[in-house]
Order: C-alpha cells, then sequence, then structure tokens
C-alpha cells in the first residue's frame, strides 16, 4: 500500500489551512472510510456520522501528522472513533453482545437468510465480536498488512494474527451454517 505521490504535497497544504487542499484530502478517503464505517456498523446514518467525526477529528490534528502513512495513521484515527462510539453505546460485556447478536441471527426468518451473499457476510460479521469484525474489515476491506495492524493496535503481530484467524474460523462456520439453513429451505 504506497501513498500517492502528491499526497505529501496535499498533507502540507492541509497543513497550512488551505480548505481547497483539505476538500480534495476528503474526496479523496470519503469513499475508503465511509465504506469502512459501513461494514462495520451495517447504517448508513452512523456510518455517516462516524465519517463525520473523523474528517473534524482529521482537521483538528492534521497539523500533528509527522511522515509515514498517511493512510495508516488516519485508519488509526477511524478505528479509535469506532471503538469509542462502541464503548459509549454498549456498556455490557462481550460475551453478552455476542449472545444477544446469535440470538437475533438464530432468530431470523428463513427468508431472510435467502439474502445475498453480501447481506448473509454482513449478518455474519456483527455475530463476531466488535474487535475482530473491525480487524477483519481493516484486513480485508482496508487491505492493511497485519504488519500495520499490530502496529495500529500497539500489540504483537501473533496476537493480530490469531485474532484475525480465530475470526475467519466463526466467520466460516458461520456462514456454512447459513448456507446449510438456506439450501434445507428451499
Amino acid at each position: 500500500m504506497s501513498e500517492q505521490p502528491d499526497i505529501v504535497e496535499l498533507l502540507e497544504e492541509c497543513k497550512r489551512g488551505n480548505p481547497a487542499a483539505f476538500g480534495r484530502l476528503v474526496d479523496l478517503y470519503s469513499g475508503r472510510c465511509y465504506g469502512y464505517f459501513y461494514r462495520l456498523t451495517g447504517n448508513r446514518d452512523t456510518s455517516e456520522e462516524l465519517l463525520s467525526d473523523l474528517y473534524m477529528r482529521l482537521l483538528e490534528k492534521i497539523s500533528s501528522f509527522e511522515g509515514g502513512s498517511f493512510e495508516k495513521w488516519l485508519f488509526t484515527i477511524a478505528s479509535n472513533l469506532f471503538r469509542d462510539r462502541l464503548r459509549k453505546q454498549y456498556r455490557q460485556k462481550r460475551l453478552l453482545e455476542e449472545k444477544a447478536a446469535l440470538d437475533e441471527i438464530e432468530s431470523e426468518p428463513a427468508k431472510e437468510i435467502d439474502g445475498d451473499l453480501s447481506d448473509r457476510l454482513q449478518r455474519g460479521l456483527k455475530m463476531l465480536d466488535a474487535e475482530t469484525a473491525e480487524l477483519i474489515m481493516m484486513r480485508f476491506y482496508g487491505d492493511f498488512s497485519f504488519k500495520d495492524l499490530s502496529e495500529m493496535r500497539q500489540e504483537p503481530i501473533g496476537t493480530t494474527l490469531s485474532k484475525v484467524h480465530r475470526g475467519l474460523k466463526k466467520l466460516k462456520e458461520w456462514m456454512e451454517d447459513s448456507n446449510e439453513r438456506k439450501q434445507r429451505t428451499t
């Protein structure tokens, strides 16, 4: 994942307070950031709010960017915003969240399970704990390496690899079960 050649110039203009440069920066990353938030939340309004919060935070912190990968820095801020939102929304323990999500998925009518692969994948991601779903989305949707993810999380790379592997295994099992339920109802 390499930075575009003129991103350095664009960031310098943003640091100088050039609103047109900031607008170009927003245009450049808004699609990926919105997609990232939408895949995590499954909700357009929440995704738009998070995107707005991200660009407000970026406007406040752009002068503190000291080089390196801008995308990594940007998605670290996005990740922190998402986790902050989770902490505000959910006061219950992770196990209760997983159980509620699993109960909700299992109680869905069979016709909803007939949805396309994307819908089933979205429901499967909701079955995972929020941290694991976020890591999977950052790895595969955000196209971050395991090394980048471990640095962003400030944890050993083995821990990150393990979390993603376990999450993918759970997701695969859920998708296979979902597929079997779909086949039984048709």
